[in-house]
C-alpha cells in the first residue's frame, strides 16, 4: 500500500481551536499528523498561517467552505487565492443545509457545482463535495442524491470527499463507492461506528466500519489524504484524535 500523509479535519478540535489556533495546531503536529484539513483559519491571514504551518511541519491539506461562500463570485476568488498562499490543493463544500435538500435543489445545484469546480479546475485546485447520509435518501425517481451530484456534475471539475462513517450509516458500502470514483477521491473522511443501536462516532478500528476495506481500495483510487475526523467524542477531542491517528499509522505501517 502507497504512502499516503494523514491529515485531521481541524472540526474535531473546534473548541481547543476556539481558545487556541496555533497552540491547538502545534498539539496536531506533535500528535505526529502530516496535515490539517481547515475549517476555519482563526481569523488569521493566509501568509500568517502559512509561516505558522511551515514552523510546525505541517501541510494545508484542504479547506471546508461553506456552499454560500463558494457561491458568492468575489469570495470563491479571494478562498482561491488565500488557498494559493497556503499550497492548499483542495476546497471541499462540506454540507448542504435542511432547507436545501430537496429534490429541486439538489438539480438546481448541479450547475452550482460545476461553476464553482470549474474555476478551481483552471486555478489548479481539486473541488469535492462532502457527503453525509441525507444524500443516500433515495429520491422519488429512483436516484439517490449523492449518485446525481457526481454523474451530473464534470468529474474533473467536481471530486468527491467520502465519509466512510456516513456512508456506513445509511446501509451503504464505502469500499464500492470509492471503486466506483475511481480517481475522483482525493480527500477520504476516516471515521468509525459503534456497533451498538446508537451508531455513535467512533474512534478508528474500535468500531465496525470496513476500515481495512475503505484502506486498500483508497489506495488503489489514488487518495491523496486520508483525513481523520472525530464530530463527536465520549472522550476528550484530542484523546480521540491521537488514538485514530495511532491506530491508522499502525495499520498503513504495516500494510506496506
Amino acid at each position: 500500500m502507497k504512502s499516503t500523509p494523514i491529515a485531521l479535519q481541524m472540526y474535531s478540535l473546534r473548541d481547543e481551536s476556539e481558545k487556541d489556533f496555533i497552540g491547538t495546531l502545534k498539539k496536531v503536529s506533535d500528535m505526529g499528523y502530516d496535515g490539517i484539513e481547515f475549517a476555519g483559519y482563526g481569523g488569521l491571514a493566509a501568509d500568517v498561517l502559512k509561516k505558522e504551518l511551515d514552523e510546525l511541519g505541517l501541510k494545508a491539506a484542504s479547506s471546508h467552505i461553506p456552499l454560500t461562500t463558494l457561491e458568492q463570485e468575489q469570495e470563491l476568488e479571494e478562498i482561491i487565492s488565500y488557498q494559493h498562499v497556503l499550497g492548499c490543493k483542495n476546497i471541499v463544500c462540506p454540507y448542504l443545509p435542511p432547507e436545501r435538500q430537496k429534490k429541486d435543489d439538489y438539480y438546481n445545484l448541479l450547475p452550482i457545482l460545476n461553476k464553482i469546480g470549474k474555476r478551481c479546475f483552471e486555478e489548479g485546485i481539486n473541488f469535492s463535495y462532502h457527503n453525509h447520509d441525507f444524500e443516500l435518501i433515495q429520491l422519488d425517481n429512483g436516484k439517490k442524491p449523492l449518485e446525481l451530484l457526481l454523474e451530473e456534475t464534470n468529474p474533473e471539475w467536481v471530486q468527491t470527499e467520502f465519509d466512510v462513517y456516513w456512508l456506513t450509516k445509511a446501509g451503504e458500502n464505502p469500499v464500492e463507492w470509492i471503486e466506483r470514483y475511481h480517481n475522483r477521491t482525493p480527500l477520504i473522511h476516516l471515521k468509525d461506528m459503534t456497533t451498538d443501536g446508537e451508531q455513535f462516532f467512533a474512534e478508528l478500528g474500535t468500531g465496525g466500519v470496513d476500515i481495512d476495506g475503505v484502506l486498500t481500495q483508497g489506495s488503489k483510487s489514488n487518495v491523496e489524504w486520508w483525513v481523520i475526523e472525530q464530530d463527536q467524542s465520549r472522550r476528550t477531542p484530542l484523546e480521540s484524535v491521537k488514538i485514530s491517528l495511532d491506530y491508522l499509522k499502525q495499520k498503513l505501517s504495516t500494510s506496506t
